[in-house]
């Protein structure tokens, strides 16, 4: 177990900040292009060091899991939101912990991962339907949802070392905002193929800049091409690619 230091505690708040801003968001497509910035991310990498390996990558299907999953339990097999959110959140730790073990800690082992990622991504965007949802506005009362952040945030900074880059893409803020946004799930799993492609950019960026510079300049860097791609890829995965579904 490893105890909180001043960056953990930095990225407790932040998580907390961005739950925050989501409560008073409604519209389905802004509340799920709010979870894309990777404010979480940039401070649990700082945290663990600024290492970024193959199992910052690999935290993407993770992730992928636990919000198709949660949708899934909930909407189509009709569990509680509740226990769909924790038992993802669960499987998450015990994925990433298994994995960890075993990953080799390679240079190729990161950018193979990437590019199958990356296509992974691209592929769940073909396949995802393109929600029209209503907007909803759904307010956990602090008093929950400030101690629910903590904890879980809590837990994964005392676990870090276990669970080592799939920490830094752990749905911190997912886990509230899939109950704040469970009547529009359909828009957050739309959003994820852009995380993902967005995210990763983000990380081939810092690598490299960061083994040529610093880390601190790579992930500035990483920062640019990250808004980049998001300009890029949310603008044909929302509209170009879903109109011409829409059209068919």
């Amino acid at each position: 177990m490893v105890k909180p230091g001043l960056w953990d505690i930095v990225l407790i708040a932040v998580v907390v900040i961005q739950a925050g801003i989501l409560t008073y968001v409604s519209d389905p497509r802004k509340k799920s292009l709010i979870l894309v910035f990777p404010f979480p991310f940039t401070f649990a990498t700082i945290s663990l060091g600024g290492k970024i390996d193959a199992t910052n990558v690999l935290g993407l299907v993770n992730l992928t899991l636990f919000t198709y999953g949660v949708r899934f339990f909930y909407a189509k097999l009709k569990l509680n939101i509740v226990f769909s959110i924790v038992f993802f959140a669960l499987l998450y730790c015990f994925l990433a912990i298994v994995v960890a073990r075993i990953l080799p800690d390679k240079e190729i082992v990161f950018w193979i991962s990437a590019f199958f990622v990356t296509v992974f991504a691209l592929l769940l965007a073909l396949l995802t339907d393109c929600p029209v949802e209503n907007p909803y506005r759904t307010d956990l009362h602090p008093v929950i949802k400030i101690p629910v952040i903590v904890a879980v945030v809590s837990m994964l900074v005392m676990l870090k070392k276990q669970l080592a880059g799939f920490m830094t893409v752990f749905p911190m803020v997912g886990v509230i905002a899939a109950y704040e946004s469970r009547f529009m799930l359909a828009s957050v799993c739309r959003q994820l193929p852009v995380l993902m492609v967005c995210l990763i950019s983000l990380m081939m960026t810092l690598k490299i800049v960061a083994s040529i510079t610093n880390f601190w300049v790579g992930l500035i860097c990483g920062w640019i091409v990250f808004l980049i791609v998001l300009k890029i890829t949310g603008k044909f995965l929302w509209e170009e690619l879903c109109l011409k579904k829409l059209n068919k």
